[in-house]
């Protein structure tokens, strides 16, 4: 059977150009949105070129002109959309709504992944102020999604290594702190850690399995089922340096939030839903969902023990 044609849009984007490697690397005929937005941003410039070299096809659309938006998706079988989130009303959130206007007009798309790849916001409805409104934007997102019956997956992907790991889930930086490591609570919660490149792995190879159609992949490789004091038992192992630890409470945690600008405030609401309530690991998945190491039990993920020797 052929394999769809990918469509990516944000293929410049922190996973963007790991999703679009991935499509290439998997044989799907490859197509990157070029937006004119780019101006004068070599870097972005540069990546669309590399990816063209290796058999990409860049398709020019802009979302302030719908008809090209519209005859780009036209090329397409499925469309991923990777334009990164922000922590509050997004300007990427409208663009978002474009897209599936565009293929709603279209009407020939396949499956459409929106850009999500992080926690499931169908499940973050409790969530606090202000953070909350990032999961109620994506939720916003999906309604328009099946309002207009697009075929669609979505894609959980719970904590991206290069944020998470490196730094032990601090919120101060993203490399091993040398000395002292702070805990939420007691460290024992357990999160979901993830090598960047097998999010888009996983991602690409759901995109032509039906039992993926119309539900959402949760990705929960076993082996990165982890603590946020097993991964600084890993890094202490790994590098034979022995760190402080020091608790920090649930109040105390919260109360930081005060003073800090908008995007911290969401920072420490997220972090907070994942270290103290464990929202990534503390429900079971029905049958609206998958997980992605049971369906491709082929892919070799990174363990958190590679991960972190990155940083030794």
């Amino acid at each position: 059977m052929a394999k769809s044609k990918v469509l990516v849009v944000g293929g410049t984007g922190y996973m963007g150009r790991r999703l679009v490697k991935a499509s290439l690397d998997q044989g799907h005929p490859t197509y990157i949105l070029q937006r004119p937005e780019i101006g004068l941003d070599i870097d972005k410039l540069q990546t669309l070129l590399s990816f063209k070299r290796s058999g990409a096809r860049l398709i020019e659309g802009s979302f302030s002109d719908p008809r090209t938006l519209v005859d780009a998706v036209r090329q397409a079988d499925v469309v991923i959309c990777a334009m990164s989130g922000v922590h509050f009303r997004s300007h990427n959130i409208l663009l978002q709504l474009k897209l599936v206007e565009a293929i709603k007009e279209a009407g020939n798309v396949k499956r459409f992944l929106p850009s999500e790849f992080g926690t499931d916001p169908s499940r973050m409805g409790h969530a606090i102020e202000p953070g909350r409104v990032s999961f109620d934007e994506k939720m916003e997102v999906r309604k328009a999604i099946e309002k207009a019956k697009i075929p669609f997956m979505y894609i959980s992907a719970n904590c991206y290594g290069g944020y998470f790991v490196g730094s032990f889930s601090q919120l101060s930086g993203l490399t091993p702190p040398k000395d002292t490591v702070y805990l939420y609570g007691d460290g024992n919660v357990k999160a979901i850690f993830l090598d960047e490149d097998d999010i888009a792995t996983y991602t690409i190879k759901t995109i032509d399995d039906p039992r993926t159609l119309n539900k959402t992949l949760y990705l929960r490789p076993p082996e990165n089922i982890l603590s946020q004091r097993q991964l600084v038992e890993i890094w202490e192992k790994v590098s034979g340096r022995t760190l402080e630890k020091r608790s920090i409470s649930a109040e105390d945690f919260l109360a930081s939030m005060k003073g800090l600008g908008l995007a911290e405030q969401v920072g420490v609401g997220h972090f907070y839903h994942i270290f103290y309530e464990g929202c990534l690991t503390n429900f079971e998945i029905g049958e609206d969902g998958e997980e992605a190491s049971q369906l491709y039990p082929e892919v070799q993920y990174t363990h958190m023990d590679e991960y972190l020797n990155i940083y030794a």
